[in-house]
C-alpha cells in the first residue's frame, strides 16, 4: 500500500469504528423494554451511517454498535441483530446512493429509509417467532410462534419511523455540510 492508501484505509477504519460507536450508544442508552425486546433510537443512526458510509462500511457499522448493545442487554438477538442490521444499512444505502442521486435528495432517501424500516420490521417478526418456537420453545408450533411475534410489529413499526424522522433531517444537514464521504 502507496501512504495514501495507508492513510485512506485508516481514516476509514476510523470513521466506521466512530458511527459504530454512535449507533452503539443511541441504542443501549435510550431503551424502551417492549414485549419481545426494546425499541431505541439506534435505527437512526443506521440509516445515518447507510447514508453516510455507504453500503459495506454502513453495514459493518450498523452490524457492530446494534450487536454489542444487544450482546450486552438482551444476547439471544445479538446473531439476527447483526444481520437485520446490516442489511437494513445496505438496503437504505443502495436506494439513497443509487445513480446520480448520491444521497441528496429527500425524497429519496425517505424512500431509502421506509423501504429499510420495512424489511428491519418484517425481519424481527421472523426472527421474534424464531426465537419464541425454535430457540426458547415457548410456543408449541411455528403458527403459533409467528402469531406471538405479531406483538412487536407496532414498536418495530414506531422505532423505524422514529429513526426516518431523526435521520431524513439530521442526514441532509450532514450532507450539506459535506462533513463525510460515502465512497465505499
Amino acid at each position: 500500500m502507496t501512504g495514501n492508501n495507508v492513510s485512506r484505509y485508516v481514516r476509514d477504519m476510523v470513521i466506521t469504528a466512530l458511527m459504530a460507536a454512535i449507533v452503539f450508544v443511541a441504542t443501549y442508552s435510550i431503551k424502551i423494554n417492549s414485549f419481545g425486546g426494546y425499541v431505541h433510537l439506534g435505527d437512526s443512526m443506521v440509516l445515518l451511517s447507510a447514508l453516510l458510509l455507504g453500503r459495506k462500511k454502513g453495514a459493518i457499522a450498523s452490524a457492530i454498535g446494534m450487536g454489542l448493545a444487544d450482546l450486552l442487554y438482551m444476547p439471544i438477538w445479538a446473531p439476527f441483530t447483526i444481520v437485520i442490521k446490516a442489511v437494513m444499512a445496505i438496503i437504505a444505502a443502495s436506494i439513497a446512493l443509487r445513480k446520480d442521486y448520491e444521497g441528496e435528495k429527500v425524497w429519496n432517501n425517505a424512500l431509502a429509509f421506509i423501504v429499510a424500516g420495512l424489511w428491519m420490521t418484517a425481519a424481527y417478526f421472523v426472527a421474534g417467532a424464531l426465537v419464541a418456537g425454535l430457540i426458547l420453545g415457548e410456543q408449541p408450533t411455528l403458527a403459533a410462534a409467528f402469531a406471538v411475534s405479531l406483538k412487536d410489529v407496532p414498536g418495530n413499526l414506531w422505532q423505524a419511523s422514529a429513526g426516518i424522522f431523526i435521520a431524513l433531517p439530521v442526514g441532509s444537514m450532514l450532507m450539506k455540510a459535506g462533513l463525510l464521504s460515502r465512497a465505499s
